[in-house]
């Protein structure tokens, strides 16, 4: 996490300018350390076009609704960019994006952005340029930083929904960043990697909050607070049985996840703030938990009314503390 304050950025793309990263023009492509190669192409963008097979799922009138909505990715890494990529081809129009990090040839495994063209890079730059590179027309303000306590406002500010692609080590970034949207009655959206699957949970700002649900509090340790945050997001955990937990090193804030199952994460996270933008379908808000492991073909739901204060859930809360401490700990079978 980091102090610094906001980096400022102009756009000629709307009034309020001071984070904005501007496109070469409106209809030509962003550059983008993504395709230095390619010829710049000259052919008009067309929103409409662009989006038409969206059509059928989605009527012109929720595409209009689409275009003009605004969505917060905090983080642009593993999950985060592939959610800015998937909600960019869904024809949503506006995107307030963050993340501090730089690519590094160790994200190649799982990150949207991740190329050697973009080794050395800013995630989020390099992330608002592929949204540009798919909406030419898109107004991305960009934060080159963490989600922090002196910058969580402006980048919340006139947004609908947020989702969140934090990294699952920074619970303190988290909870500031579903606190704040609580605060001013957004709707959140976590979906994670885990293992062959993932699992997701979307929270209501009238309903159980982020800190209640997972029985989160500031005089617990950071260990105790990610057991936590690893058992309710998977109360059911399929991916137990074949994870191997003696690779999960807190102290590097590192562990397995493929790209497989940040795909299937935005797909998850993608269709809840379709919903919640377009007032359609059914949201089950937590308590409700899901998982989907295409491993292992299991899809797991449930609704927690307890939230991890149930006895079983302060059970798992304690075997998973143990083995982050004892990282070489067999997993259950």
């Amino acid at each position: 996490m980091t102090d610094s304050h906001l980096t400022p950025h102009t756009s000629p793309l709307t009034p309020h300018t001071s984070h904005l990263t501007p496109p070469t023009s409106p209809l030509t492509p962003h550059p983008s350390p993504l395709t230095p190669s390619l010829p710049l192409q000259t052919s008009p963008f067309s929103y409409a076009t662009a989006f038409s097979r969206n059509l059928g799922l989605v009527s012109e009138v929720e595409q209009e609704r689409l275009r003009k909505a605004r969505v917060a990715i905090a983080g642009m890494g593993g999950v985060g960019g592939v959610h800015a990529v998937t909600l960019a081809r869904l024809g949503v129009g506006k995107f307030h994006v963050a993340d501090r990090d730089a690519f590094e040839v160790a994200n190649f495994n799982r990150q949207a952005g991740a190329t050697m063209a973009t080794v050395g890079h800013n995630k989020a730059q390099v992330m608002a340029g592929q949204i540009r590179q798919i909406n030419p027309e898109s107004d991305v303000r960009v934060w080159n930083e963490f989600i922090t306590e002196e910058n969580i406002d402006e980048f919340l500010e006139g947004c609908d929904v947020v989702l969140d692609g934090i990294d699952f080590f920074s619970i303190g970034a988290r909870r500031l960043l579903f606190a704040e949207a609580r605060r001013r009655g957004l709707w959140v959206v976590t979906a994670g990697p885990i293992g062959f699957s993932t699992a997701w949970l979307v929270f209501d700002p009238n309903g159980m909050s982020f800190d209640e649900y997972f029985d989160l509090r500031d005089d617990q340790s950071e260990h105790e607070q990610l057991a936590a945050f690893a058992v309710g997001l998977t109360p059911q955990a399929t991916h137990l049985r074949y994870i191997d937990l003696g690779r999960v090193d807190l102290g590097e804030a590192r562990g397995p996840s493929l790209a497989l199952a940040c795909q299937l994460a935005s797909g998850v996270a993608a269709a809840e703030v379709v919903k919640i933008l377009l007032g359609r379908g059914t949201t089950r808000p937590a308590p409700w938990y899901h998982q989907f492991d295409a491993y292992r073909l299991k899809y797991r739901s449930g609704k927690l009314r307890l939230g991890n204060r149930g006895p079983w859930q302060r059970l798992k809360r304690q075997i998973i503390a143990r083995r982050f401490a004892n990282p070489n700990a067999a997993p259950a079978k």
